[in-house]
């Protein structure tokens, strides 16, 4: 901000103060507004502004684990009203000391820190930083505000191969969790097979022990009706109407048999052997 001067006349701007010296020494502070002054005694040796100031600050270094890397500081300050002077003649150059001051804590603190480490502990270099330049600053008439970590940044190379690195992790986790998504799979595919082979099984047992069930229940009933018959003689019958059953089942397809009585009596008699083989003394 300037000063705009007119004779005797001073006018600050707002948010800003003017130095004024008498004869080359301090005399008092020209506030926002219309300030009296005399020409050949007085002059206006600077001026302050009390707006909030921004300062980025960019200083390398490396790490515990030896990665160098960028880290961008921005410090937010401004100047106290009533330390004015202290502000002015105290300092030659606040950038700098500030710069300075966050130069030492960022290269006291990073190389602690290895590079992961160094990314989650942000907050803490910017505490440090703001608690370090808040006690000395505030001698020299300066307020810190915020002080922030806005970037930390290794060398590209550092970059990708942290990013081939996450990418292998990730590319694991995915293959053991494919992996063991199969076993599952597979294990769960088998169970469903053994239960199902068992109760096809199950079936196939019952099935067969209603037939026979049923087939002794035919022939005791079939003696107890017609005196004089034999079990083999049902049996006998029970086949013959079992065989008319298979050609009516069979006829929608093409199939060659032989139907000749003899082909027939044969069929007959041979499945009346292994039958009665099997079930032999089931009706004693």
């Amino acid at each position: 901000m300037s000063v705009q001067g007119c004779c005797c006349i001073q006018c600050v701007q707002t948010k800003t103060v003017a130095v004024i010296e008498q004869c080359g020494s301090y005399n008092h502070i020209g506030r926002p507004g219309l300030n009296i002054i005399v020409p050949i005694l007085h002059n206006v040796a600077g001026v302050l502004s009390l707006r909030i100031q921004q300062l980025d600050v960019y200083c390398e270094t490396k790490t515990k684990d030896n990665v160098f890397v960028q880290v961008a500081v921005s410090v937010q300050y401004r100047v106290l009203t009533e330390k004015t002077y202290d502000a002015f003649y105290r300092l030659t150059d606040p950038s700098e000391q500030i710069r300075a001051y966050v130069f030492d804590v960022i290269r006291s603190t990073l190389p602690k820190l290895e590079l992961d480490a160094a990314f989650e502990s942000k907050d803490d270099i910017a505490s440090a930083c703001q608690s370090q330049l808040q006690k000395v600053m505030s001698d020299y008439g300066y307020e810190i505000l915020e002080s922030l970590v806005t970037d930390l940044s290794p060398d590209q190379r550092v970059k990708a191969s942290m990013n081939e690195i996450n990418a292998s992790k990730r590319m694991k986790m995915a293959s053991l969790h494919k992996a063991e998504a199969d076993k599952i799979r597979q294990v769960k595919a088998a169970e469903a097979e053994a239960e199902s082979r068992y109760l096809s099984g199950v079936g196939v047992a019952r099935q067969r022990k209603a037939i026979v069930d049923g087939l002794q229940q035919s022939i005791n009933a079939f003696k107890s009706d017609v005196k004089g018959t034999s079990p083999k003689d049902v049996m006998d019958l029970l086949l013959l109407t079992q065989y008319f059953d298979l050609l009516k089942d069979v006829g929608a397809n093409t199939i060659f048999l032989e139907h000749e009585p003899e082909a027939v009596a044969k069929l007959q008699s041979q499945v009346n052997k292994g039958f009665m083989g099997q079930k032999k003394g089931m009706f004693k």
